[in-house]
C-alpha cells in the first residue's frame, strides 16, 4: 500500500530560478574571463583577474568528455572528425618513438632539460607506475632522503635514470612485470616494463587525452575543427549556417563562436569544468529557519540516476555534479566572518561602539604584518560600524589582537582564538547546520587569531552553515537547527506530524550590537562598491562580502551572505562561488534571487536569459 507523503519546505520554481541564475552567472565569468591567447606568468598576479585561454576550453570539451574520441576514430565518423583523428595517429606514432627513443637511450636527457611536453609525458608514466591500480613504482619503499630521490624531485635526472636507481634498490615490483628468466638483470626489468607501459598505454584515455592537450596547445588539432565537431556528435543542433561559416572561418571566429555558445548557455560551465563550474545558493526564513531553497550546481537528473550507463557519466564527470556544493564543499569564509568578530569584540569589550580604530594600511602588531586591502592607502580611524562597511583587515585585526591580550598588557594568541571560537559556536558554525541530508562538518580556525578574525586561518563552512549563521545575524539571536521537511501525511493527505525547525540556542547580545552589526552590513550595500551590483534594487539588502584565496592559479572565492528587508528580514540569501574571481560575482546572484522572491522577475524571464554580467572587482578587499 501507498506509504506516507513528505513535504518539503522547499520552494520549487524558487529552486529552478535559482540553478539557472548560477549557470548564468558562471556563464557570465567565463565569458568574461576567455581570452584567444596563451597566459603569460603576468596573468597570475591578481587571483580576481586571471584569464582563461581559449585553448584550455576546446580541450575541456575532450577532457571532460562533451566530444567523444572514440567518434572520431569510428567509421561513421565526419570529414572533420577524420581529419582530427588522423592528426592524432600521426603524432602518437611521433610521440612514442621519442619517448621510447629517450628511455632507452643510455644518454637519457634530465627531466628539467626536456621540453615541456615531454615532461608530461615522463611525469604521466611515472605517475601510471605509481598509481595504485598499476604500483609497479612502490612509493611506500622509496628512500626520500637519498640523494637519488632529491635529484628527481629537482628534475635533474631522467625518468631512465631513476626507474634503474629503483631496480637496483627494491622498489620496482618486479613480479608485476613478463619476465621469462629468474636470473633477469636489471636491463631485462628496465625492457620489461617499458613493454608492459607501452602496452597499457595504447588502451589508456587518459593519456590519449594528454596527447589531444598539446596537439590543442600546439595549434595541431584547432579549435574550428572541434567546434565543427559538436554539430558532428549532436552536442550541438546542426545548424548548416554556422557549419559552414565555421569551415571557411580562421580562428578568431571560432573563437568568438565558441564565446556566443557560452553565453547562450549552449553550451554549460558544467560541461567545461573549468574554474569556476561550481556553485551553491540557500534561502531561508529569517523568521522560522525553514529552507526555501538549497541548490547546487551542477546537478543531475534524478529520474535517470538507475541508469548504469548515466550513472557512470556523472561519475566521469570533472564538474562532479553527483557533489552537493551547498553541503558538502566546505571553503574558508572570508570576511562573511567579519560581523562574528565584531560581535565578539563589542561583547566581549574589546572595543565599544563609538571606539576608533586607525587604519594605517598595514598592521605591524603581529609578527608578520597584515596589509588592509588599500594598502598602500588606509582607511584612517573607523568604528565598528565603519570597520564592517569597509571590510577592514587592519580594523579586524585590531580587534582579534586586543581579544589576545590579558588585562596585564600580555598578548595570548590562544585567548583571542578561544573567544572567537566561542561566538562562532554560538552561530552554530562548529557543528553541522541541521539539514536532514549528508552534511560536511565545519572547522573553526585555530590558528592566528588576527588572520581568522577575518575568515582566513583553517576556517571552513559549507554554504548551509553559513546560511544558519547570516539568519541568526537576520533575526537577532534565534539560532534554528534548519530543516528540509515541512510535514508529513498519510496517502489520504491526512496530517501524521507538522515539521518546524528547532531552536537551537537564542543569543542575548546588546541591541546596541545588534543594531551595530545590521547597520554595517547595510552599508556595504549602500556604501560600498557593493551599490552598483544592487543600484535599481527596490528591497533593501543587508549584506557581507568574502573572497579568499585558496590557490595563486586559480580565481578566488566568491561568498555574499545577506537578508532582506533590511527593516523586517524575511529571508536570508547565502551564496558561495568556488573560484568565482570576486564577491561581487556572489552579490550578483543574490540580487536576482531578491528580484524573482519579491516579484520583480518572473521564473520565464530567468528561464530565457543568457548569461548574466560577471565583476572583476574586489568589492571592498574581501
Amino acid at each position: 500500500k501507498a506509504g506516507n507523503d513528505v513535504y518539503l519546505t522547499i520552494d520549487r520554481d524558487l529552486q529552478i530560478g535559482i540553478y539557472n541564475l548560477l549557470e548564468q552567472q558562471l556563464a557570465g565569468i567565463i565569458t568574461n574571463k576567455l581570452v584567444n591567447r596563451d597566459l603569460e606568468e603576468t596573468d597570475y598576479k591578481k587571483g580576481s583577474n586571471i584569464p582563461i585561454p581559449v585553448k584550455d576550453v576546446y580541450f575541456q570539451l575532450i577532457n571532460n568528455n562533451v566530444l567523444s574520441i572514440d567518434n572520431f576514430a569510428s567509421e561513421e565518423a565526419s570529414d572533420v572528425e577524420q581529419q582530427i583523428y588522423q592528426k592524432y595517429e600521426s603524432s602518437r606514432v611521433r610521440i612514442e618513438q621519442e619517448l621510447r627513443g629517450e628511455l632507452q637511450s643510455e644518454n637519457a636527457t634530465p627531466m628539467n632539460a626536456l621540453s615541456e611536453e615531454m615532461q608530461a609525458y615522463m611525469q604521466y608514466i611515472y605517475s601510471y607506475l605509481s598509481s595504485s591500480n598499476k604500483a609497479i613504482v612502490q612509493r611506500d619503499a622509496i628512500d626520500t632522503s637519498s640523494d637519488m630521490y632529491q635529484a628527481w624531485k629537482n628534475g635533474t635526472i631522467s625518468l631512465r635514470e631513476y626507474l634503474y636507481y629503483g631496480i637496483a634498490n627494491n622498489w620496482i615490483d618486479t613480479t608485476k612485470l613478463d619476465i621469462q628468466s629468474r636470473y633477469s638483470n636489471a636491463d631485462d626489468v628496465f625492457t620489461a616494463l617499458l613493454d608492459d607501459c607501452f602496452r597499457d598505454l595504447e588502451q589508456d584515455p587518459a593519456f590519449e587525452k594528454l596527447i589531444y592537450q598539446y596537439l590543442i596547445n600546439n595549434n595541431v588539432v584547432t579549435g574550428r575543427e572541434l567546434c565543427m565537431a559538436l554539430y558532428s556528435q549532436n552536442v550541438l543542433a546542426y545548424d548548416e549556417n554556422e557549419v559552414n561559416l565555421l569551415r571557411v572561418s580562421g580562428e578568431e571566429y571560432a573563437y568568438q563562436f565558441l564565446m556566443n555558445k557560452i553565453r547562450n548557455i549552449e553550451i554549460t560551465p558544467a560541461q567545461l569544468a573549468l574554474d569556476p563550474c561550481t556553485a551553491s545558493c540557500v534561502v531561508t526564513s529569517a523568521k522560522t529557519g525553514e529552507v526555501l531553497a538549497l541548490v547546487s550546481y551542477p546537478s543531475y537528473d534524478n529520474n535517470r540516476i538507475s541508469d548504469s550507463t548515466y550513472f557512470a557519466q556523472l561519475n566521469a564527470d570533472q564538474s562532479l555534479p553527483l557533489r552537493n556544493n551547498a553541503t558538502q564543499t566546505l571553503k574558508a569564509p572570508g570576511s562573511t566572518f567579519k560581523p562574528i568578530t565584531a560581535i565578539a569584540g563589542l561583547e566581549e569589550g574589546a572595543i565599544t561602539l563609538s571606539d576608533m580604530i586607525n587604519c594605517t594600511g598595514i598592521y605591524e602588531e603581529v609578527s608578520n604584518p597584515i596589509r588592509c586591502w588599500k594598502y598602500p592607502g588606509f582607511h584612517g580611524p573607523l568604528n565598528v560600524v565603519g570597520g564592517i562597511e569597509n571590510s577592514c583587515n587592519y580594523f579586524f585585526s585590531e580587534v582579534a589582537h586586543r581579544l589576545s591580550t590579558e588585562t596585564d598588557g600580555s598578548y595570548k594568541p590562544e585567548k583571542g582564538l578561544e573567544t572567537l571560537k566561542k561566538y562562532a559556536t554560538m552561530f552554530g558554525l562548529d557543528r553541522t547546520s541541521g539539514i536532514e541530508i549528508s552534511e560536511a562538518t565545519p572547522s573553526i580556525s585555530d590558528t592566528d587569531p588576527e588572520r581568522s578574525s577575518m575568515g582566513q586561518g583553517t576556517h571552513q563552512f559549507a554554504s548551509v552553515q553559513l546560511a544558519r549563521y547570516v539568519t541568526a545575524l537576520a533575526n537577532r539571536g534565534t539560532v534554528y537547527d534548519l530543516s528540509l521537511i515541512d510535514k508529513e501525511t498519510d496517502s489520504q493527505g491526512n496530517l501524521v506530524k507538522d515539521y518546524s525547525p528547532a531552536v537551537a540556542s537564542t543569543l542575548d547580545f546588546q541591541t546596541s550590537t545588534w543594531d551595530a552589526v545590521q547597520q554595517g552590513m547595510r552599508q556595504v550595500v549602500t556604501n560600498s562598491s557593493t551599490k552598483r551590483v544592487f543600484d535599481g534594487l527596490d528591497v533593501h539588502v543587508a549584506g557581507k562580502t568574502g573572497t579568499a584565496q585558496e590557490s595563486q592559479k586559480r580565481g578566488n572565492h566568491a561568498f555574499f551572505i545577506s537578508f532582506a528587508p533590511y527593516e523586517n528580514p524575511e529571508i536570508s540569501v547565502t551564496v558561495s562561488i568556488p573560484n568565482g574571481y570576486s564577491s561581487s560575482n556572489a552579490a550578483m546572484v543574490a540580487k536576482h534571487v531578491y528580484r524573482y522572491f519579491y516579484g520583480y522577475a518572473s521564473l520565464d524571464d530567468i528561464l530565457n536569459s543568457g548569461a548574466l554580467d560577471a565583476s572583476n572587482e574586489r568589492i571592498n578587499g574581501d
